[in-house]
């Protein structure tokens, strides 16, 4: 009787430490996940060929805790329309308090006298937009693959609030692994 008791007691102690080690790590995953990390799918072509269809990236959500975005920084962010919330991947291109305006496909900051030097844009740009001039505490974002970007030059409220962006895009691990 008192070895089945013990067996018992073993297999108790066996079985908490597996429920404490199963729950710490269920813990940290969530911790990681809401605090640290976004792990983000790329579901649209708007970013090739930086970010492919179907890659997962990962984001560090505390890039932005001290400093601001920067121009050409990727970014996750929750876009707002009809009610719906959505995850986006873009580029920052427009900082607050500049003038944008896109001519012949090409991005002119404060009515400079040459485009930005974007290689990383996918396909040759093209069309006219803006201008616009971006609050305080928002960002203009595009697509790398400008010609077939749902982005900042076609939304009805063209500017990212600062408050939606969820961090900085530093890494791409999914179907292979390539730094952003």
């Amino acid at each position: 009787m008192e070895k089945m008791q013990n067996r018992k007691s073993k297999l108790y102690k066996e079985l908490l430490s597996w429920a404490k080690t199963i729950g710490a790590a269920f813990v940290i995953a969530l911790l990681i996940n809401n605090c640290l990390i976004v792990n983000a799918s790329v579901e649209s072509g708007s970013m090739e060929s930086t970010i492919m269809t179907g890659d997962r990236v990962l984001c560090n959500r505390l890039a932005y805790l001290s400093d601001s975005p920067a121009r050409f920084d990727v970014i996750v962010f929750n876009f707002r329309e009809d009610g719906k919330r959505t995850r986006y991947v873009k580029r920052v291109i427009g900082l607050p308090g500049e003038k944008v305006e896109i001519i012949d496909g090409g991005v002119y900051i404060n009515d400079s006298s040459a485009p930005l030097a974007d290689e990383f844009v996918n396909d040759s740009p093209c069309g006219d937009y803006g201008p616009y001039l971006i609050p305080e505490g928002c960002y203009f974002v595009l697509g790398d693959n400008r010609n077939h970007s749902f982005d900042s030059k076609l939304w009805s409220n063209p500017y990212l609030s600062e408050d939606d962006i969820l961090g900085k895009v530093f890494c791409a691990y999914y179907p292979e692994w390539k730094s952003i």
